[in-house]
This record gives structure tokens, C-alpha cells and sequence, in this order.
């Protein structure tokens, strides 16, 4: 497969002209050889010397520029065996730079010592480390990703809560982990607080809605007591249920909150390990997830979710954002400070590059074999002599100098002789 010419940039241009000079340098040599030889043809003594050198110059120059030319076309446009190599031989050419360049450049020693020597983790950590860039990373991040939240749309997290979560949810049996859940927060004695802020809006609720608690004592009293009583009665009540909820409130040892610590205990153990509960919540699960206002419900608190994000994203001032900013900042320093950190971020670096480069590797350079593989022959020699023609022209001119040098030594060793 071929592809069409490929356009020149700038940079061509000036390689180019730097190759035009070259060769006019190369060329000029042999042309001056040639006419010092003319010049000098059947001379003895020292110019006899002159026109031994000058006649193994052309010798060299002509070998060198055959040489030279052969790599990108035929010499003269003869079909000479064994010229016009790049032309005739991209495909391999390309196959070999692929492998020389994942044997040499991507190997995975080569990989881990090249990120020893560069350090991401302390350039990262002296980057960050100034308030300034840290200030302009969580910017730009922010932007980004105000404007990715922004294009979530309701169908999206409908599909998504619909199409995999209910599914997964459905297939997943949920009382061993809510079990589990539960356990480990009786263990760390993290209800104690949940249940601390219960009892206080409890407490001042029923303080603040003595008329309504007592209405409800009220209605819910037999009907045989007489009505002079019931008030008292309620009111009586009332100020007894606020005093006991205060009383649980203040004694963490209260043997109300032992009772629900023990029925709680209980209850994370036949989550785990009893089957009748197990099912129950199994059952409750499955009408939860089957409840067409979970994907509504969802919806609503992804919504105020986005919203609440996407304002203090887009806020310059906003805490979240300079929280942020403080955290990057801080980050940084320890970065820069803890050798034991950047030795650690570094490690997962290498092995992160070294797993894409294993994986990714070989699609990687074969875009150097495909796009060969793409070119015309004579394009591709041409772009080959572009980048590295302007060199080789100093094969012809060293050619021109040291023929000269070395057709003088033979001329002196055959005078000698």
C-alpha cells in the first residue's frame, strides 16, 4: 500500500538547502580535482606528486559518491545490482528500525533506570511545592472537570443505575455484607456517633413540640379516662420521655444504648450466618431495587450532587478549591521531603510503564513498520536523504581528501622504489 506525497514543512525546507550546499561542496571538489589533474597530466617532480594526488582524489570521490548514490537510486539511472537499496528495501528497513528501537529504547531495564535518572517524583514534588502551579493545576483540573460533569445527562445515570448497578445489586447476595459493614462499625464504635446525634435532635424535638407529643399521648389514651385526667397524664409523660431520652443522651453506658448495642451485635451476626435473615434481607433487597423510585431517587441525588460540584468547581474562591490547592501544595512538599514517598510513587511509576510498554509496546513501534510499509519507495528514500544526506556528503568530501593523501604516499613509495 502506498500513500500520496507527503507535504514538506519548514524544517524540510531548510534540510534541503543545507543538503543542495553540501552536495555543490562535494561536487565542486571533484570538479577541482579533475582540472588540477588535467593541469598537471605527464609533470614530474612535485607536481608529478600534485597529479598523483589529484588523480586518487577523483578516485575517491567518484567511489564515495557511487556509494553515496546507491543507498537512494540507481547511479546514473543504471540498474546496477545492489543499488537503490532504501527503495528496494523499505519494508525490511522499517521491520529493523522497529526492533531496534523496542530492543534498545524500550526494554524494560532501559525504562526503570531512565526514571531512577529523571526523578518524576521530585520534579513533581518541587513543581507542586509552589503555590502558585499547584494553584494553576487545580484550575485547570477544575475546568476539565466541570465541563465532563456537566455533560453527564439524566438518561446516562438512568442507564447506568438501570443497565448495571440494579443487576449487579440483584446478583450479589447484600446480607453478608451489610453484616460485615455492621460488624466492623460496632467493632470501631462508629454507630456511637449516629446514635449520639439521633438522641440530641430526638431530645430537642420532643422539648420543642411539648403540644404536639402531648396530642398524640392524648388521642392515643383509652377512652374510659376521664378528660380531666388525660392532660396531666400526657403532659406528665412528656416531661418523663424527655427526661429518659436525656438521660440515654448523657450516660454512654446507659443499658438503653447497651440493649442496641446488643440487638445490633445481633443482628450483624444473623446477617452472617443465618439463613432466615439472610432471606429476609435478600427479599427487602430485591423490592428496594425493584421500587421504581430508586432510578428517580438516584437521578434527584446525582443532581444535587452535580450541581453542588460543578458551583464550587467553577467558583475561583470556592473552600473546595482552595482546599485543593492546600492539599496539592502540602503534597508537594512531602514530595519533596520524604525519600521513603518518592522512592514508593516512583516504583509504581516504573511498573506502570514498564506494564503499558509490555502490553502496548510492540502496536507502538510497529507504527514505524506501517507507515514504511505506506510509502512510496522513491518517497521514502527521498525523506531518508533529507534528514541524513547532508551528512553523508561528508563521505564524499573525506573520500576526495584522503584518496588525494593517500595517491601522493603511493606516488612518494613508488618514486622511492
Amino acid at each position: 500500500m502506498t500513500a500520496g506525497p507527503i507535504t514538506d514543512t519548514s524544517a524540510d525546507a531548510v534540510r534541503r538547502r543545507a543538503l543542495r550546499q553540501m552536495r555543490t561542496v562535494a561536487t565542486s571538489l571533484l570538479v577541482l580535482a579533475a582540472v588540477v589533474f588535467v593541469l598537471t597530466l605527464h609533470k614530474d617532480g612535485f607536481l608529478g606528486y600534485v597529479n598523483a594526488g589529484a588523480e586518487a582524489s577523483m578516485v575517491g570521490a567518484m567511489a564515495d559518491w557511487f556509494a553515496v548514490t546507491a543507498l537512494f537510486r540507481h547511479p546514473l539511472g543504471l540498474p546496477i545490482p545492489h543499488t537503490a537499496l532504501i527503495p528496494r528495501r523499505k519494508d525490511d528497513i522499517g521491520h529493523s528500525l522497529e526492533e531496534f528501537v523496542g530492543e534498545n529504547f524500550l526494554a524494560e531495564e532501559v525504562l526503570r533506570e531512565r526514571i531512577a535518572v529523571v526523578q518524576p517524583a521530585l520534579r513533581i514534588g518541587n513543581w507542586l511545592a509552589e503555590e502558585t502551579n499547584a494553584r494553576a493545576l487545580v484550575d485547570e483540573a477544575s475546568t476539565v472537570a466541570a465541563a465532563a460533569l456537566s455533560r453527564v445527562r439524566d438518561d446516562h445515570i438512568a442507564e447506568l443505575v438501570n443497565d448495571v448497578l440494579v443487576p449487579r445489586l440483584a446478583e450479589e447476595p447484600i446480607a453478608p455484607l451489610l453484616g460485615g459493614a455492621l460488624e466492623g462499625a460496632l467493632a470501631d464504635n462508629l454507630h456511637r456517633g449516629v446514635v449520639d446525634l439521633a438522641l440530641v435532635e430526638l431530645h430537642d424535638w420532643l422539648a420543642a413540640n411539648q403540644d404536639t407529643v402531648t396530642d398524640v399521648l392524648g388521642e392515643r389514651a383509652p377512652w374510659w379516662i376521664p378528660p380531666a385526667l388525660r392532660d396531666p397524664a400526657a403532659a406528665r409523660i412528656h416531661v418523663e420521655i424527655v427526661r429518659w431520652v436525656a438521660d440515654i443522651r448523657d450516660d454512654p453506658s446507659h443499658r438503653a444504648r447497651l440493649a442496641l448495642d446488643k440487638m445490633l451485635g445481633e443482628l450483624a451476626h444473623d446477617l452472617q450466618h443465618d439463613p432466615a435473615t439472610q432471606e429476609r434481607a435478600e427479599q427487602f433487597k430485591h423490592r428496594l431495587l425493584k421500587h421504581p423510585q430508586v432510578i428517580a431517587t438516584s437521578i434527584d441525588l446525582w443532581d444535587a450532587f452535580r450541581r453542588a460540584l460543578t458551583s464550587a468547581l467553577r467558583d475561583d474562591d470556592s473552600a473546595l478549591r482552595a482546599r485543593l490547592v492546600e492539599e496539592a501544595t502540602r503534597f508537594g512538599g512531602r514530595l519533596q521531603t520524604d525519600a521513603g514517598l518518592r522512592d514508593r510513587l516512583q516504583a509504581v511509576a516504573a511498573d506502570a510503564v514498564v506494564y503499558v510498554v509490555k502490553r502496548y509496546g510492540k502496536e507502538a513501534t510497529a507504527v514505524i513498520t506501517h507507515t514504511i510499509e505506506r510509502w512510496d519507495g522513491r518517497e521514502a528514500s527521498r525523506r531518508i536523504e533529507l534528514h541524513v544526506g547532508r551528512d553523508l556528503q561528508f563521505i564524499r568530501i573525506n573520500g576526495t581528501l584522503v584518496g588525494g593523501l593517500v595517491g601522493v604516499l603511493i606516488h612518494a613509495a613508488a618514486a622511492v622504489l
